[in-house]
Parts: structure tokens; C-alpha cells; sequence
């Protein structure tokens, strides 16, 4: 059983692409690479090809990860059939994507932040209008947030 998840932000350059290269770093170190397979993609298509935010790119550097292969791209339907799981950054990704969801569709959509019990937020906040502070500040909560998901994911795959 392969467990397939998206995250999904506005353009795919900042905030899912954080959560796929945290998600990807996590699965890896649980030896569940063969397992569990993640990706991210943006509700709208004027970044598609580009890589990830500098600013992004910059603290997720500046805390041990790769970012270099990233390349923006639009998330599709067919993203809610093939994945198991779409997780939205906040409250309009998740309306854009469940008016998106093909009926019968097993995928489930869900917030991030849902995953961590401890969130004072209900939304990951959009760091690209603000300073390089809120990049680091968007990284904590998206890892606090993945190590609870990927205590999720765990539990749905056989022993």
C-alpha cells in the first residue's frame, strides 16, 4: 500500500513546497520512501516552472533541507484522484479544492494545521507579502505539523 499525498498553497512556491520537502526529509528518515509518496502543486498557474520562493528556498537551507529540484506547478483534477490525501495551507485552498473533488473521489482534503493539536492557527499564513521572519516562523509551523501527519499516515499503513 502506497500512501500518495499533495500539498497544495496559492502558486506553489512558498508554503507547499515547504511542506513537501519537510514531509519528503520526514518520510525518509521513518524508512517509509516506498510507502508513502509526496508532491505539491498551487491553485493557480502564474509560477508554474519556477522554483521555490528564494526566501522560501532560503530557510529551508538554512534549516538542513534541499529545496533545489522544486518546480511550481498547477494542481489538476486528476491530482484529487490519484492522491490519497490533498492537504490545503488554509481555509480557500480547501474550498477550491473540494469544489475540484470528482465525485466518488476517495482523495481527502484536509488542512495542515488540522493535523497539530497545538496550532493557534487554523490557516499556515501566506509569508510571500511579509519578511524573511515569517518564511522561519511558516517552517516551524509546517514541520510541527508534518511529524503529526506523518503519526497519521503511520497508523493507516500495515505493520
Amino acid at each position: 500500500m502506497t500512501v500518495r499525498i499533495c500539498f497544495v498553497c496559492s502558486g506553489n512556491i512558498c508554503r507547499s513546497p515547504t511542506a513537501e520537502v519537510v514531509m519528503r526529509r520526514l518520510v525518509s528518515d521513518a524508512g517509509l520512501a516506498g510507502e508513502v509518496e509526496v508532491c505539491s502543486a498551487g491553485i493557480g498557474d502564474w509560477h508554474a516552472g519556477d522554483p521555490a520562493d528564494a526566501r522560501s528556498a532560503a530557510a529551508m537551507r538554512a534549516h538542513g533541507y534541499d529545496p533545489s529540484g522544486h518546480r511550481a506547478r498547477q494542481v489538476r483534477r486528476q491530482d484529487l484522484v490519484d492522491h490519497d490525501l490533498v492537504v490545503a495551507m488554509d481555509r480557500g485552498h480547501a474550498r477550491d479544492l473540494e469544489r475540484m473533488l470528482p465525485a466518488g473521489s476517495g482523495c481527502q482534503v484536509r488542512l495542515l494545521l488540522s493535523y497539530d493539536p497545538a496550532a493557534a492557527l487554523i490557516d499556515v499564513p501566506d509569508p510571500y507579502y511579509g519578511g524573511p521572519g515569517g518564511f522561519d516562523d511558516v517552517l516551524a509551523m509546517i514541520e510541527r505539523a508534518c511529524r503529526h501527519l506523518l503519526d497519521e499516515v503511520r497508523r493507516t499503513l500495515p505493520p
